[in-house]
């Protein structure tokens, strides 16, 4: 759910010959949108992308999944287009349209033909969505009707119980707590009046970042970008989001649920985006929990004594603090021996940090994966996006190789030190009891 959406930044790595950087143009609309374009003929093709400060981070704990819910509802039809017109009209030009949205965002993305005729369709298309959606009463009501019985299936996941739990764990009630996707009672009491409010309120060109990338020129992507922002209005910049206040002392909650398996969730919060230990912090984490059958978690906890299938750990930067998680899964009667045992790798991190050999092998296996990054107009502008959004550098990927580079064993100590405080972690375990026992 949400932590499976929220965008992750992944590594980028050392320049090499056939990396020439990428040329970031820089833009403006009348209307205050901000716009970020790259210029790529190879392909006949223009992915674009609009995001607007309007992620589940701007519901009130009454009106959780209003976000979500107004975010959907505006691509089900739109000024003189229904449901079905916008449909037929992506199909007609052969162009796919799709949405984001997580605790900091919401948005779309739009992959269409160069060629005049299906941009301009397009592009007219996602003009109307963004500024005029319907918001149909009776669409509204089918799609709360979905939604509801989505929710009350995924509450019986396990999965979904630890991550929810989890969250309003670290956050408790800051915006971060809530779900993207609502609560059955606050879905169930919204209307359309909401979301025609919650549009006029985040919905804003003086707010919005485009991103475009592909087969047309910088007056082009201008022409674009205006049109895209001239049905909203300007209005003004959303009141930041609530810093977050981490807990002096973590939680621990054991939930219980007849899944043949335990799931733990532990963390607390712990990167902003712009954080400057952002790079000790990704390459560190590589070492401890994100680097698959190379991380120490996997090694400790799998390979040596077969507690879990899959182990990890992360950190998700965001507009505030976003989380560092770890989990796993485990047998419900070796709850007990997982958890300490994770408890006890991470606090040998914290004390000793990673050797230099396992330092090496981590910057060497995100340098060999860089290729596979950027290798399409549809995964650059996903980067194009980020760097919008969040304002980062122009030059954000080509310094990002050599700050990944420059990493030292002590960066990686201090940044995790500072950060990772395990009494002030929390841990919820659906399924096995601590003490082993199977209720």
């Amino acid at each position: 759910m949400y932590a499976k959406r929220c965008l992750i930044l992944l590594a980028v790595c050392f320049s090499m010959p056939a990396w020439a950087g990428l040329n970031i143009q820089n833009l403006s609309t009348p209307q205050g949108a901000r716009v970020y374009f790259v210029e790529n003929h190879d392909l006949p093709m223009i992915d674009l992308s609009v995001d607007f400060s309007a992620g589940s981070a701007r519901d009130q704990a009454d009106t959780s999944g209003l976000a979500g819910l107004t975010h959907q509802l505006m691509s089900l039809g739109a000024g003189s287009f229904s449901e079905r017109d916008i449909s037929d009209r992506l199909a007609d030009t052969g162009s796919v349209l799709s949405g984001r949205l997580d605790a900091d965002r919401a948005g779309f993305t739009l992959r269409t033909l160069s060629s005049p005729k299906e941009r301009d369709e397009s592009v007219s298309l996602l003009a109307v969505i963004l500024a005029r959606p319907a918001f149909d009463s009776a669409i509204l009501e089918r799609e709360k009707a979905r939604d509801i019985a989505n929710l009350k299936e995924a509450e019986t996941k396990p999965e979904v119980i630890g991550e929810r739990a989890f969250r309003k764990a670290i956050y408790g009630a800051h915006p971060y707590g809530l779900d993207d996707d609502g609560e059955v009672s606050t879905l169930a009491r919204l209307k359309r009046d909401d979301l025609a409010a919650f549009h006029r309120q985040f919905y804003r060109a003086s707010d919005m970042t485009i991103a475009i990338m592909g087969d047309l020129t910088r007056a082009d992507a201008q022409a674009i970008a205006v049109q895209l922002a001239a049905g909203l209005p300007a209005g003004e910049a959303p009141v930041p989001i609530p810093p977050v206040q981490v807990a002096a002392k973590g939680i621990e909650e054991v939930i219980p649920h007849p899944a043949t398996q335990s799931h733990l969730f532990m963390g607390l919060p712990g990167l902003k985006r712009e954080d400057p230990d952002y790079f000790p912090l990704y390459v560190g984490n590589y070492v401890l929990g994100g680097g698959g059958f190379d991380s120490r978690l996997m090694e400790s906890i799998r390979q040596k004594k077969g507690l879990a299938y899959s182990v990890y750990s992360y950190f998700m930067p965001m507009q505030e603090l976003g989380p560092f998680s770890l989990g796993l899964q485990t047998r419900r009667d070796a709850t007990r021996e997982a958890v300490d045992l994770a408890r006890a790798e991470l606090a040998s991190y914290l004390k000793e940090g990673p050797t230099e050999a396992e330092l090496t092998q981590a910057k060497n296996n995100l340098i060999g994966g860089f290729p596979l990054r950027i290798d399409s107009n549809k995964k650059i502008l996903e980067y194009l996006a980020v760097i919008g959004f969040y304002r980062l550098p122009l030059d954000w990927l080509d310094t990002y190789t050599g700050k990944v580079a420059a990493v030292t064993r002590d960066d990686v100590l201090r940044a995790f030190r500072a950060r990772i405080v395990p009494q002030e972690m929390s841990t919820v375990i659906v399924g096995g009891q601590l003490d082993g026992t199977q209720k």
